[in-house]
């Protein structure tokens, strides 16, 4: 599966967002197998940091004035977790995507890590690190979307949903051992599994 997600990488179109006012950032998809079946890692934000406080999402975050947006998604992993450069196979990159509310644009990279792993977590960021079989993600059971939220909508995300530009935008919210993974992390998750699907000639 591996090589050929690192195949459709490079060959797809990549989507991508422009703006003048949105702030750069990037994250890192970290991709491993565990027990014969393939896992997500994500990280739970601790109250502490500046924004998304306690929200899941992969480890990332701003990047600095001229720095590639690779650079940043493996500086920040190495920063919030203890994840190595060098420990990091890349596969490529997902569409870009961005934050509806804080004006972020994600620069989303695949990348393969080993397993296990001795991760050093920085507690000032990093609440808890959760481990995601991909099945668990695929599973009907485990998503929801909501396209046209408004105050008609009763479902148990409607605080969540988002407008962006006067318009509702689709929601998407993937729930995993009593966590629930939403906003641009959950639309990355989904672009993420439309390709795996893809790989797996689905």
């Amino acid at each position: 599966m591996k090589e050929k997600l690192k195949q459709i990488l490079s060959q797809r179109k990549k989507g991508s967002v422009a703006g003048d006012n949105l702030v750069r950032s990037a994250v890192l998809i970290p991709l491993y197998e565990k027990s014969g079946e393939y896992h997500l890692l994500f990280t739970q934000r601790t109250e502490g940091v500046s924004s998304h406080k306690g929200q899941i999402s992969f480890p990332g975050g701003r990047c600095h004035e001229d720095e590639a947006p690779l650079t940043t998604a493996l500086r920040e992993s190495w920063e919030e977790i203890g994840l190595g450069p060098e420990d990091v196979e890349i596969l490529g990159k997902l569409d870009d995507a961005i934050t509806l509310t804080t004006n972020y644009i994600i620069y989303p990279f695949v990348g393969v890590i080993p397993y296990p792993y001795q991760f050093k977590v920085n507690q000032k960021e990093v609440d808890e690190l959760i481990e995601v079989p991909i099945s668990a993600l695929k599973n009907r059971n485990a998503y929801s979307v909501i396209e046209s939220p408004g105050p008609e909508d009763k479902s148990k995300y409607q605080q969540l949903a988002r407008f962006y530009e006067g318009r509702p935008s689709m929601a998407w919210f993937y729930e995993y051992s009593n966590h629930v993974i939403w906003g641009a992390t959950a639309r990355i998750v989904k672009s993420f599994l439309e390709l795996l699907s893809e790989a797996e000639g689905e």
